[in-house]
């Protein structure tokens, strides 16, 4: 009853800060048609191809893009079929062999479709995931995306990176205008304050040099150009030791699972229809050698036996398989751009969040809708300073989806990790009471990570009602005096945890992106089609 009575007044403040909250989208949604930010989605016709990438011969390049990953390949296929003359180079064209990018959240999954990409998660054995199970105290909470109004297709897709990875370069390549080349991009080719190219050696160690008006630089998260044009700050606060599961079946088909164990999180999930891919968090400071067996060690004493009872032999010998486990280290990098004319960085060589909701293909793949849609109005890219100054808006218009990802990402993963102290235990606590209440509770939570949502004042206002039913729960059955305390040191704990990371991500940006002068840009005069 008294859980219902905070539930109660939650939803009230809910229902309030709600209203607020149509109100400011409502006015939001006029001022960007005031502003045009809606492009025209034809293609951009230029000299030297034509707009649905038919043809013969390839003209001058226009683009260059380095690193085709999931972003570079992405982008290139959407700028080729706008009429582009673009050029990739890629580090190495065979396939991918990661244990990151293995998972497409449904609203990744429905960039993936605005691009024309949406059959390359065919034919890889993709599999369709409905959510997630959070585990805690022998106590679980289904966390299902909120899917009700889409088709039957529309899920999270999880699969072989590299598999993916070779399904979007082979629908770039199939363009006339695009041409995919391997060789490693050593450096920026700068002429006067602008970008002109880069320099790079080919397969065979020879340096060229390669021109074009505009470089889109997205070659991964191990970037070695993205100190010419970003201030990166690099935090690793933990590593994912990865390894697949044979002969293992998940409780709840089409649900991943996240098990809240000390020291840290565990994740399964499936990413073929005979795989489970386990992601074992560790921390930075305590991460063992996998070559003289520590790690080994230290996941049969102090991991397995907290696994899934179902998962635990597949678990043991996973482990004792040769070659098995693989190690990735989580970074944290927020956005911080040089304006550079010439050139623009994107994806995981930009920004970065933990990977502990799998959130950073979806953040991509956003990136490159809005990055395609500002550029699909300019014919000429001749003018650097002035392309520099309009695609300065992408950083705000980008923040929607990738501020409100990035800080669920780097928040639940300081919460799902065990800690000594009881506030922050406290509030690991409050984050499973909260998504255990499911309905509007959990699914509002998981649109937000899974990219369906990708709004900041949800994200603060769902912040508030769990802080609101956290609180709540610690005075039960009535305030004491250490009660009060508890609930005032839960209070802090959560803000010294969510604060930092939003200002990191940009509260203006964040949440009053109309103050910022760049949110308005238009095309340069003369460039339009």
């Amino acid at each position: 009853m008294a859980e219902q009575y905070i539930v109660g007044v939650a939803g009230v403040i809910a229902f309030l800060l709600g209203f607020v909250f149509l109100v400011r989208s409502w006015g939001l949604s006029k001022l960007k048609k005031a502003a045009s930010m809606e492009f025209p989605k034809e293609s951009c016709v230029n000299k030297n191809g034509n707009g649905d990438g038919e043809g013969e011969g390839v003209g001058t390049t226009e683009i260059i893009i380095v690193g085709a990953g999931v972003a570079g390949a992405a982008l290139a296929y959407s700028l080729g079929k706008d009429g582009r003359q673009v050029r990739v180079i890629e580090r190495d064209l065979n396939a991918p062999n990661r244990i990151a990018g293995e998972g497409l959240m449904p609203g990744g999954y429905l960039k993936l479709i605005e691009l024309g990409l949406g059959d390359c998660v065919d034919e890889i054995d993709a599999q369709q995931i409905l959510g997630y199970t959070l585990y805690k105290d022998g106590k679980d909470a289904p966390i299902s995306f909120p899917l009700e109004k889409f088709q039957s297709h529309v899920s999270a897709k999880n699969f072989h990176n590299g598999r993916f990875v070779q399904r979007l370069r082979k629908k770039a390549a199939s363009l006339h205008n695009v041409s995919l080349e391997q060789g490693t991009v050593t450096s920026l080719l700068e002429e006067n304050g602008i970008i002109k190219g880069v320099h790079y050696k080919d397969k065979s160690g020879q340096m060229l040099t390669a021109s074009a008006p505009l470089t889109v630089v997205c070659d991964g998260c191990f970037s070695n150009l993205r100190r010419s044009l970003c201030n990166p700050k690099v935090d690793i606060p933990s590593y994912f030791v990865g390894f697949l599961l044979t002969n293992c079946k998940l409780p709840n088909e089409k649900y991943g699972a996240i098990i809240l164990a000390d020291p840290s999180p565990i994740l399964f999930y499936p990413i073929s229809g005979t795989e489970i891919r386990c992601l074992v968090d560790v921390p930075s400071q305590n991460l063992p050698s996998v070559s003289n067996g520590e790690m080994a060690h230290y996941l049969k004493t102090l991991v397995a036996p907290k696994v899934l009872p179902e998962a635990y032999n597949s678990f043991i010998s996973a482990i004792e398989k040769k070659d098995n486990i693989r190690i990735m280290p989580n970074k944290i990098m927020a956005g911080a751009p040089h304006l550079t004319p010439g050139a623009f960085l994107i994806g995981d060589a930009f920004n970065t969040r933990h990977a502990i909701t799998g959130g950073g293909m979806t953040v991509a793949l956003s990136d490159v809708v809005i990055l395609r849609d500002l550029l699909r109005p300019l014919h000429d890219l001749s003018d650097a300073s002035a392309i520099c100054k309009y695609l300065e808006s992408f950083y705000t218009l980008r923040k929607p989806m990738s501020s409100t990802i990035n800080t669920l990402a780097n928040v639940l993963h300081k919460v799902f990790s065990a800690s000594s102290d009881p506030a922050m235990e406290n509030m690991q606590q409050t984050l499973f009471g909260y998504l255990k209440l499911g309905g509007f509770f959990s699914s509002g939570v998981s649109a937000m990570f899974s990219g369906l949502c990708p709004r900041p004042l949800s994200l603060a206002f769902h912040f508030f009602v769990m802080a609101i039913y956290g609180v709540g729960q610690l005075l039960l059955p009535f305030p004491s005096p250490k009660r009060l305390l508890d609930g005032a040191k839960l209070l802090w704990v959560a803000s010294s945890v969510f604060l930092p990371i939003i200002h990191s991500e940009g509260i203006r940006q964040m949440f009053f992106p109309l103050t910022v002068p760049a949110y308005y840009r238009t095309p340069p005069k003369g460039k339009k089609i």
